[in-house]
């Protein structure tokens, strides 16, 4: 039977980040990824935004994650050249019966040390002169990356640290043994690999994994649900040169516009929970994406939004269910020795990632 050292199971931007911030601490890492490349999933079907922290739960990994991470990011891009843009956002009440509203995540972002700029209706338009609104926030520590360059800048330095990646690599099963965890690994070279620490980081697989290892606590896996997010393109010149976000929603933050580095104009992403993944835009969701721009934006001309690309968010709570937090199971809840699990890393995952990893490889030795 192979044996190896560390094994992080998922090549998404957080399983990089994992097994970049183990093999700098000196263990030998083995990523199995089950795609033939790595990012493909949830990673590379985002906004792409690199958030601030000013929506979470004080006291969530969420809140503490993101805003560690945010900081860690713009670090990492700079050391590394990795291409990004603080392009800053505007959260806007859309009108007079939301301004308390937004007052109020105002005070909520400032406990937790993020600041924001109010500002009224006209100085929004003097900001943003095709916004329409009631009142805004200004967040100045918003942008947005290149995530397919950060991941493949955190797989380079991972590599240089010694760790390696095998593609086509589903995990199939595996047990806890006596001297290590075995993990059976399918593909066209199946095998046995006993390891000494895996690292769960397969996004909306990590359940799946879990529940294939025999000896871990089933009671300690929780609920997975698939929360769809489809965007729509903007044909012709984009009209806000800053992200646009509504107040958040119960379920998200709300259908919001964005840019990627390119300048093209997008916005998204809805919800809506399915029971399987399926990547494909529904065009005749358009409508409901016109009637919400509109709130913000009424000049939006008929005919101009074009289908995008939808992603699968790996949420823990089902559709009208109370938020859930980032899950970060060590070995004392999930019942196994040197198996770290993580589930529900949905937004503000990208942002989080840097952090996340320093949480686990913290937990580790």
């Amino acid at each position: 039977m192979e044996t190896a050292d560390c094994v992080v199971i998922g090549a998404g931007v957080v399983g990089l980040a994992v097994a970049r911030a183990m093999a700098r601490k000196g263990r030998e890492v083995l990523i199995i990824e089950s795609a033939d490349d790595f990012g493909t999933g949830t990673s590379s079907r985002n906004s792409e935004v690199i958030h601030a922290g000013i929506f979470y739960e004080h006291g969530s990994f969420k809140e503490r994650l993101c805003i560690e991470g945010r900081d860690k990011l713009y670090a990492f891009c700079d050391a590394y050249g990795v291409t990004y843009k603080r392009t800053t956002k505007l959260v806007y009440a859309a009108d007079e019966d939301e301004v308390p509203h937004l007052k109020k995540l105002q005070a909520h972002a400032a406990e937790a040390g993020v600041y924001m700029t109010w500002m009224n209706g006209k100085d929004t338009t003097r900001l943003e002169p095709h916004l329409r609104c009631a009142a805004a926030l200004h967040s100045p520590l918003t942008g947005i990356v290149d995530s397919h360059a950060y991941m493949l800048a955190l797989l380079g330095d991972a590599e240089a640290h010694g760790a390696t990646i095998a593609y086509n690599s589903p995990v199939t099963g595996g047990r806890d043994g006596e001297d290590g965890i075995v993990l059976d690994i399918g593909g066209t070279a199946s095998m046995s690999l006993k390891a000494r620490t895996v690292i769960n980081c397969a996004g909306l697989g990590a359940q799946t994994v879990s529940e294939g290892l025999k000896g871990l606590a089933p009671k300690s896996i929780p609920p997975l649900h698939y929360a769809k997010g489809s965007y729509f393109y903007l044909t012709g010149k984009p009209p806000f040169k800053r992200l646009i976000y509504p107040l958040p929603g119960a379920t998200s933050l709300g259908l919001h516009y964005t840019l990627d580095l390119s300048g093209q104009g997008r916005f998204g992403p809805d919800i809506e929970y399915v029971k399987s993944i399926d990547y494909t835009v529904d065009e005749n969701r358009a409508d409901k994406f016109y009637t919400a721009v509109r709130k913000y934006w009424p000049d939006l001309p008929d005919g101009a939004l074009r289908p995008g690309y939808a992603g699968i968010r790996p949420k823990l709570q089902g559709q009208d269910e109370p938020r859930r937090d980032f899950e970060i199971q060590g070995p004392s809840v999930t019942g196994v020795n040197g198996f770290v699990a993580l589930y529900g890393i949905e937004s503000p995952g990208l942002t989080s990632s840097l952090a996340i990893a320093d949480t686990v490889a913290e937990r580790l030795p």
